[in-house]
């Protein structure tokens, strides 16, 4: 399939510039998985908080733009499941489902098929569908994150947003601008070789 036809197809993602097989999937799976136990080492501890900032946030959003809902939720399952497994790629090399912060982990799950479903929508195409799109997965993992933090440290909610969200805001913000200008720039740059 040419780039010329992925690009006027509706329902396309970048992921789909490939063409479609089983190893193709596989790889795409398994590589998002990777890319975000990668991001998850770049963390900084947040004083008062059992959970750091770090890069997997945004790699599973990404990934999740990238390869669609199926294949976002595939790579982000295998991420979690690894990790589970003992696989020590969570953020600051953790592993293990008990961990204050997992809830996050599941949260991104979520979120990266909700974004991949947004991105076979066009979300991903320009600057404000895509910010609506970041700004709408990290809701998602905060949705799941910090009731987990509450659970699993005995906060209160109130306490766990205070420790579970509120610092993570104006890093969220970042990494949204980031994305909003990442792929909506791949996509024209895609457009101009095809």
């Amino acid at each position: 399939m040419s780039t010329a036809t992925v690009l006027s197809r509706p329902g396309a993602v970048l992921a789909d510039l490939l063409p479609a097989t089983r190893t193709r999937d596989i790889a795409l799976v398994v590589s998002g998985a990777v890319l975000t136990g990668i991001a998850a080492q770049l963390s900084v501890p947040v004083p008062g908080s059992p959970v750091p900032v770090s890069g997997q946030t945004f790699a599973a959003l990404l990934v999740g733009t990238a390869l669609g809902a199926r294949l976002g939720f595939l790579s982000l399952g295998l991420y979690a499941v690894a990790g589970m497994a003992g696989m020590p790629w969570f953020a600051e090399g953790a592993s293990g489902w008990g961990m204050p912060s997992f809830g996050y982990v599941l949260g991104m799950l979520l979120a990266s098929t909700v974004v991949g479903a947004l991105a076979r929508r066009g979300a991903d195409r320009s600057v404000p569908r895509m910010a609506a799109t970041m700004v709408l997965g990290s809701a998602v993992i905060y949705a799941v994150g910090v009731p987990y933090l509450a659970l699993a440290t005995g906060m209160s909610l109130s306490q766990a947003v205070a420790a579970g969200l509120t610092p993570f805001l104006i890093g969220d913000a970042v990494k949204a601008a980031l994305a909003m200008g990442a792929l909506p720039t791949a996509w024209k740059l895609i457009g101009r070789k095809g």
